[in-house]
């Protein structure tokens, strides 16, 4: 059986939704430039692409994976519209190693696109006409549908016992980490600069991202006020809690056996995932359980990763995989991760596997784990190693 490697890897730098740089930016004008790089990264020939799979959420209604194709000069290749909310970027990468680890495919381009700035908004009329999304779960008042600091980012907490205190630190530390990553140049190869038109027609380039405050401390995160100071003890902040934000990733997953007679070098190997589901209040938690699964279809333990990043929904949730797992904090989260570079939903999971497998190849070894947590109480890890 051939194995599923990554031959490429890139993302758009990430945006603040609603008040930054990409706030008139539509997803279509994400997805088409990113997967063109990836694409001509690969090395392989646009037509011998089988598919495009990318992510997508909170859209409803067309499949933009297909629309890329076309734009891209791809008129043969179709397209999968993929949604797993939070873990839709990490789904699109596994689904596309499984298709051609089962031999049916050679070459896939994966990823994920969200426009938060731009998405529309689905409308049903109720009593009265109003803004409504599709519900992954019947809601509670333990697990509301359409309030993740709650569902998530509180109950997390409380089932791992982490304080505010803890959060905040871990947020300021996500900042301090991606700012350094930033100024450091560790994104630079992996981010695909966007030519964006402003409002008032002029032109300019967008390759950092802008959504790490350099200026955050202890201090200011300690004074931002809960978002639910009804609730008796609630810690979550939007200090402590991911951005809103807009970004595309993708990567090209070819067969070994068409890299080998192409004379690529992939960047990394796909060994493993899993995907799991939770009751809906364990959703913070679930991560947990994805990753243990991963692991254990692979072989490995934890102490044999030498990277991860645990999407920061909210600081309690890496915090509380930290715990269950054991895992040195020093590999976990190295250059920030939603907290501080920010949360594009259907592009997360492909961002972190984007970064993830440029570091691998640049140290020409290791295992990495990307995992996150996924609204209606669901999860996704996906394991990599070196190529």
């Amino acid at each position: 059986m051939s194995d599923a490697v990554i031959l490429s890897a890139c993302r758009t730098a990430i945006g603040t939704s609603f008040k930054g740089t990409l706030r008139d930016t539509h997803a279509t004008a994400l997805a088409v430039p990113v997967v063109a790089e990836a694409v001509r990264r690969s090395g392989i020939n646009p037509e011998s692409f089988d598919d495009i799979i990318l992510a997508e959420s909170l859209y409803g209604g067309g499949v933009l994976a297909r629309y890329t194709a076309l734009e891209v000069g791809m008129p043969d290749v179709p397209g999968v519209a993929m949604n797993r909310h939070c873990a839709g970027g990490l789904t699109s990468v596994v689904t596309a190693a499984a298709n051609i680890r089962g031999g049916f495919d050679d070459a896939i381009v994966a990823g994920g696109v969200q426009s938060s700035s731009t998405a529309p908004g689905l409308v049903q009329r109720l009593d009265s006409t109003v803004e409504w999304l599709s519900e992954s779960h019947r809601p509670t008042p333990e697990a509301p549908a359409h309030d993740m600091s709650i569902t998530v980012g509180w109950n997390a907490a409380q089932q791992a016992g982490i304080s505010r205190e803890d959060m905040d630190a871990w947020a300021y530390r996500s900042h301090v980490r991606a700012h350094a990553a930033t100024t450091g140049g560790q994104f630079t190869d992996e981010i695909v600069p966007l030519k964006i038109t402003t409002a008032d027609g002029s032109i300019s380039t967008f390759e950092v991202d802008e959504h790490p405050r350099s200026d955050t401390s202890l201090e200011r995160l300690a004074a931002l006020r809960v978002l639910h100071p009804e609730i008796e003890g609630f810690s979550v902040t939007a200090g402590n809690s991911s951005g809103i934000n807009d970004a595309a990733a993708a990567v090209t997953v070819a067969s070994s056996d068409l890299a080998a007679r192409l004379n690529l070098t992939p960047l990394a190997v796909v060994r493993g995932w899993a995907a799991v589901g939770v009751e809906p209040a364990q959703t913070g938690t679930a991560a947990i359980a994805a990753i243990r699964k991963a692991l254990q279809r692979t072989g490995l333990s934890p102490a044999e990763v030498d990277l991860w990043e645990i999407n920061e929904a909210f600081a309690s949730v890496p915090i509380a995989a930290v715990r269950a797992l054991d895992l040195d904090e020093d590999r976990v989260n190295p250059w920030g991760s939603g907290c501080s570079l920010g949360h594009p939903v259907a592009a997360s999971g492909t961002r972190m596997l984007t970064t993830l497998s440029h570091e691998l190849a640049r140290r020409g070894r290791g295992i990495a784990v990307a995992a996150m947590c996924a609204g209606g109480g669901m999860a996704a890890a996906v394991v990599i190693e070196s190529a």
